[in-house]
């Protein structure tokens, strides 16, 4: 118990983190906004919009380039990544303040995060975007469920023009303790098999050791882990769009996720930010956590991990992964 209301106590700094006044000046956002919703709030002065696709097509445009919504500043998923040899990492304040400031951000603002809809994939960066914002204190964020294709498909227009936009002098002071599980932490769970549900957002077979991704150097998940492949909430893998709210209520209550004490962690914090803000955003859930690094740290730091392969079979996974 003790051990419970360490690891947790932080959650009692939310209330602090953001001042109160400061709350009031925007127009508070729902996490997730329909694009007729977003549409009706487009001449809000407050509101900025964040939009994080990626890639350029053969003539070498950006999708930002090719068609925006009116407002959106670019500012692509990349940028809100750690390294190349793990890409979960958490951003440094100062680069996150950087970001922040040159998008017009600050504690007044209400963000809208802006991916391009190809699939329930896409949606986790538009979540792992909305998740570091709010480490970094920017409380009123919201997402765009759906993305760019569903504001196509809704009718609604696109421009080619750039806004400009007044820097900000936002500086991050801290990263919210409420929202971050660090590696420390999880090992306290794991060690003390604490009361703390450890929730893999993998698809099941990197959950079982099948595989891994090419950062992580061992197959299989923290030890005392459950499966959740984040791909539950959506109609499908290819559906980018969350699905309601009352759907997400039945799904939670028939995996048993229940309102207690969760670290969500996939790879590299990306298809676990969907869990994340599933459960702490959506169904309310008060002690919630991502763990950024997840299983390419974990697997690095030879701790404590279930459903480990044979040597033979781990052989046998980095001959396939050598061939791709």
């Amino acid at each position: 118990m003790q051990l419970f209301k360490s690891l947790f106590a932080a959650l009692s700094l939310s209330a602090a983190f953001v001042p109160l006044a400061s709350q009031a000046q925007a127009q508070s956002l729902t996490p997730l906004l329909t694009p007729a919703e977003l549409s009706a709030r487009l001449n809000q002065a407050a509101l900025r919009l964040v939009d994080i696709r990626t890639g350029k097509d053969a003539a070498g445009k950006t999708p930002y380039e090719n068609g925006h919504i009116s407002g959106s500043q670019s500012a692509p998923y990349p940028l809100w990544r750690g390294p190349q040899d793990n890409a979960g990492k958490t951003m440094e304040a100062t680069a996150l303040t950087q970001l922040i400031q040159r998008l017009g951000i600050d504690r007044q603002s209400a963000v809208v995060v802006v991916y391009e809809g190809s699939n329930s994939t896409d949606f986790g960066a538009a979540a792992r975007v909305y998740w570091t914002l709010k480490t970094g204190g920017i409380d009123n964020v919201a997402i765009l469920n759906g993305g760019v294709k569903a504001w196509r498909e809704a009718n609604l227009p696109l421009v080619t023009s750039s806004p400009a936009v007044k820097p900000s002098t936002y500086v991050v002071q801290q990263l919210n303790p409420r929202y971050l599980a660090t590696r420390a932490e999880v090992e306290q769970i794991v060690n003390a098999q604490a009361k703390v549900n450890l929730l893999d957002a993998r698809p099941v077979e990197f959950y079982e050791g099948e595989t891994r991704v090419p950062a992580a150097k061992t197959p299989g998940t923290i030890k005392g882990a459950k499966s959740l492949d984040n791909a539950v909430w959506f109609a499908s893998k290819e559906s980018a769009s969350l699905l309601s709210p009352d759907a997400v209520k039945k799904i939670a209550a028939e995996k048993k996720v229940a309102d207690e004490p969760t670290v969500s962690f996939c790879n590299t914090g990306h298809w676990a930010a969907t869990n994340w803000f599933v459960l702490s955003e959506v169904l309310g859930h008060k002690n919630v956590k991502l763990y950024p690094e997840s299983m390419v740290e974990w697997s690095k730091s030879d701790l404590p991990m279930d459903n480990v392969p044979s040597r033979a079979k781990q052989l046998l996974i980095d001959t396939k992964l050598l061939g791709k």
